[in-house]
């Protein structure tokens, strides 16, 4: 039997977080190692198991991989989440970059200063409504299918709802404008391997709180 992946990175969402979520859609079981200090991290760096000296790494198939959108690419293909020939999976790539530009703003709200996290919430909505989501919506409109691309799960599909979740966590209202995106992200979440990594006591990390703030600043700043 292979062995599970590995994942390395701080406990918590990150840049990493996608990593989980996909791995969990295509209903692959993984372990993590949680790096904690400063130490651990150049532990990885000084024997040579991080290509460019930066986490997320994942061990999966006798490969140290790093580069999220590199991480997310292998296991989309190993798994089936990258289109059935080359148009679906540019517009996979597509929709995924765009999609991942978004999730950038929401990864790194939690470092900001107590007086720039509000604003950019502002921001953050002010894009998603009027650059990002109107694309999707327009998508699955045209598309007359539960999925943005094709008639099955893409890699697409799971960071469009994984950011949603995570925007809807910060302003609930997010899709009030948004039938489509609304019925997508209900159906998404109810895949059976979606849903159970939505449940209590999946590997999903929670929203960052000041730990995580600490900790990921104990392991990357010098």
């Amino acid at each position: 039997m292979a062995e599970k992946p590995k994942l390395h990175y701080p406990n918590g969402r990150g840049r990493m977080e996608s990593v989980r979520w996909v791995l969990a859609a295509v209903g692959v079981e993984f372990d993590e190692e949680f790096l904690e200090t400063r130490e651990q991290l150049q532990k990885l760096q000084n024997g040579n198991h991080l290509l460019f000296q930066q986490v997320p790494m994942v061990e999966i198939d006798g490969m140290k991989l790093v580069q999220t959108r590199c991480i997310l690419h292998y296991i989309a293909e190993k798994h089936h989440l990258f289109g059935k020939d080359l148009k679906e999976k540019t517009l996979i790539d597509m929709y995924v970059e765009g999609t991942l530009d978004l999730l950038e703003l929401i990864i790194m709200h939690p470092f900001l200063k107590p007086e720039d996290q509000q604003r950019e919430v502002l921001t953050m909505a002010q894009k998603a409504i009027l650059r990002y989501f109107p694309v999707f919506e327009k998508a699955l409109r045209e598309h007359g299918q539960k999925f943005l691309v094709g008639d099955q799960l893409s890699l697409a599909d799971v960071i469009l709802l994984q950011t949603i979740l995570a925007l809807e966590e910060k302003i609930p209202s997010i899709l009030n404008s948004f039938p489509h995106l609304q019925e997508f992200s209900v159906k998404i979440s109810n895949l059976p391997t979606i849903k159970r990594f939505l449940e209590p006591g999946s590997k999903k990390k929670p929203p960052p709180d000041e730990l995580y703030v600490r900790t990921v600043y104990n392991v990357f700043m010098p």
